[in-house]
């Protein structure tokens, strides 16, 4: 009986030490600082990039990012100039899935000069309430250009690139938000550094 009992201390105590051990070993990949997993790519960004889009990709990624935020899933239809993918525009068209409605977006890219980017987002949907309802809603301080009879543009002054058309379409309204700017550049980029200014008294150099 005493030879069991000890059998069964010892057991006991291995078990206890093979706990110990995995433990130690769990507590240590715990607390080996990990490095932040990177964010995962929205589908544009990854299709623009694998086609050899560069110099507009930040200004895609950022409207890309902020139309697909909050979105249970998305996808994307591109087109893009085969020859001079890096020099050409590019034009894209992104369905998007909330939870209880469907949402189109369109976005594009040009190159400029200088590292410069043209570039454009519309967001097209559609609001189960009459147009009239959206604007006194949404869009009390925006001033309203009627265009036709079913067709009406909200502009805000302190947006001036920005622009909501409303559709009349019964029962519901096309709600389509525009975004357009010229020059656009990644303000990540380094500008460049102006010309060192001739030393008093002695007259620039002509080329």
């Amino acid at each position: 009986m005493k030879r069991t009992t000890t059998l069964r201390i010892r057991e006991l105590l291995l078990a206890l030490a093979a706990w110990a051990i995995a433990g130690t070993a769990l507590a240590q990949g715990v607390l080996v600082p990990q490095a932040p997993a990177a964010p995962p790519q929205d589908t544009l960004t990854r299709a623009a990039t694998s086609v050899g889009i560069k110099r507009c990709l930040p200004a895609i990624t950022r409207l890309a990012t902020l139309t697909v935020q909050g979105s249970r899933g998305h996808d994307v239809l591109l087109d893009w100039d085969r020859k001079r993918p890096d020099d050409g525009p590019m034009f894209s068209l992104v369905g998007i899935q909330y939870p209880n409605a469907g949402v189109a977006a369109s976005i594009t890219a040009i190159p400029g000069d200088g590292g410069s980017c043209t570039v454009s987002a519309e967001r097209i949907s559609v609001a189960p309430f009459t147009c009239q309802s959206v604007a006194e809603q949404e869009l009390k301080d925006y001033q309203m250009t009627r265009l036709l009879p079913i067709y009406a543009v909200y502009t805000d002054a302190k947006e001036p690139t920005s622009s909501v058309s409303l559709i009349d379409s019964p029962p519901g309204c096309l709600v389509i938000r525009r975004y357009v700017e010229y020059g656009w550049r990644d303000p990540s980029t380094p500008a460049a550094a102006p010309a060192p200014a001739a030393p008093a008294g002695q007259a620039p150099k002509r080329r």
